[in-house]
């Protein structure tokens, strides 16, 4: 087998001069760059992580989010032994961050390193768990928007929970409720030093702002894969037209709740407040507790873009065609729908 040309096209039938087709042609840096991700993932020839171990994790992960099409895409290519002792603690890692990211905890890491694991090859682990994860949830979102069948789990559609440990693993003080103050991220991890990067990948990290973050200086461990992350990131955040600005941000806010993430969260919820002019209703859905409803205390329009971003943001994805007709209502185009 080879790599799709484009694998989010082919899952969900889109058809090429569909109005679909057109709204990612219009938004050419995230679709680009989203099979420039596939591309670099599963196209790199790494002994840190070999390819047939990288189809084995992403057939798992997809087939753990419902998308039993891309899993048989990745599974075609041959995989690994699930059950080898290498790969066996990746794929329980791999279930960890999806279904329950915050209970993680460092004992996964070092499980993944007394395998024989590099912290290179950990970090392509961790971004090839949530790569397939955002991949499973386009497929899911574009078929739908294309009129396709989906499958909708009844997964329950909520605020999940988040770490209330007051410490971090080093002794510093840690956030234990959701904020749109900024916060200091600490990794498990060592990011690599920024003289150990040669000087082109120090270039690289300075074009995006990065060589002073040990965020991205960790997950610059792979450079490579980072850089296609970060095109795609701007490339969804960062477009004119479709959806405003302010509300694609509440949608990476109504994630971030979903998976506990106060750390992603304080960065979005800032932006979206900032932009809609509106920190009450931001406040508002920070301060939703887990286990209940997202989009209570909003106005109708952001009830509905809440309670679809939820529900695409969900293990498995609980989207259905309700959601979709939601936010028709709410007079959003094609374009905005992708956004």
């Amino acid at each position: 087998m080879t790599l799709s040309q484009d694998i989010l096209a082919e899952l969900a039938e889109i058809a090429p001069d569909s109005a679909l087709a057109a709204a990612r042609g219009a938004r050419e840096a995230a679709t680009r760059h989203a099979q420039g991700s596939y591309e670099t993932l599963f196209g790199q020839q790494d002994n840190d992580f070999p390819l047939d171990e990288r189809f084995a994790v992403a057939a798992r992960v997809a087939k753990l989010h419902d998308s039993d099409a891309l899993a048989a895409h990745y599974a075609g290519f041959g995989i690994a032994d699930p059950t080898s002792p290498r790969l066996a603690p990746a794929l329980a890692f791999a279930r960890l961050l999806t279904f329950t990211p915050v209970e993680a905890t460092p004992s996964p890491l070092e499980a993944l390193i007394r395998a024989g694991w590099t912290l290179r090859g950990i970090v392509t682990l961790a971004q090839l768990i949530a790569f397939v994860s955002f991949q499973s949830r386009l497929v899911t979102g574009l078929r739908l928007l294309n009129g396709k069948s989906i499958t909708v789990a009844q997964t329950p559609v909520a605020a999940g929970f988040w770490h209330t440990s007051p410490q971090t693993l080093s002794g510093k003080r840690a956030p234990v409720r959701f904020t749109r103050d900024e916060l200091h991220w600490e990794p498990w991890l060592a990011a690599k030093p920024l003289a150990e990067f040669s000087p082109d990948e120090q270039a690289l990290l300075t074009k995006f702002g990065h060589s002073d973050s040990s965020y991205f200086r960790l997950l610059a461990r792979n450079q490579p894969i980072l850089e296609q992350r970060t095109l795609t990131d701007k490339g969804i955040f960062y477009t004119p037209g479709g959806l405003p600005r302010a509300e694609r941000e509440l949608a990476a806010t109504v994630a971030s709740k979903v998976n506990g993430c106060i750390y992603c969260a304080s960065v979005h919820a800032r932006k979206a407040a900032q932009l809609a002019k509106d920190e009450t209703a931001v406040e508002t859905l920070l301060a939703v507790t887990p286990g209940e409803n997202l989009s209570d205390g909003q106005t109708p329009g952001w009830q509905a873009q809440i309670d679809f971003a939820a529900a695409i943001s969900v293990t498995p994805p609980a989207l259905a065609a309700g959601h979709l007709a939601a936010v028709e209502q709410q007079g959003l185009d094609t374009l905005a729908h992708l956004d």
